[in-house]
């Protein structure tokens, strides 16, 4: 029996869907992939498992694509576009 067992989780899991216990940076977690496979035409598709918004008092989080779906979902509905088709959040 090995001493460094990782933890383990059911195999239909998505590597990127498994949130760390592990304290992480915004920075750090916003560059995780949560899928870097190729589709059916080969193309490479590429899922971020974070997405790093920022809250109105200027506070920087990170999001998880599974478990904060739905107010990843709200920061999107609250996106506006200019004249010039930039984002303005």
């Amino acid at each position: 029996m090995e001493d460094n067992k990782e933890k383990e989780t059911h195999r239909a899991v998505n590597p990127g869907d498994v949130i760390s216990e592990e304290p992480e940076t915004v920075e750090e977690k916003t560059q995780q992939l949560a899928v870097d496979s190729p589709d059916i035409t080969g193309e490479q598709i590429q899922v971020p498992a974070f997405f790093g918004v920022k809250e109105p008092d200027g506070e920087e989080k990170a999001l998880h694509h599974v478990r904060d779906a739905e107010e990843i979902s709200d920061v999107i509905r609250q996106a506006r576009v200019d004249e010039e088709g930039n984002r303005i959040w």
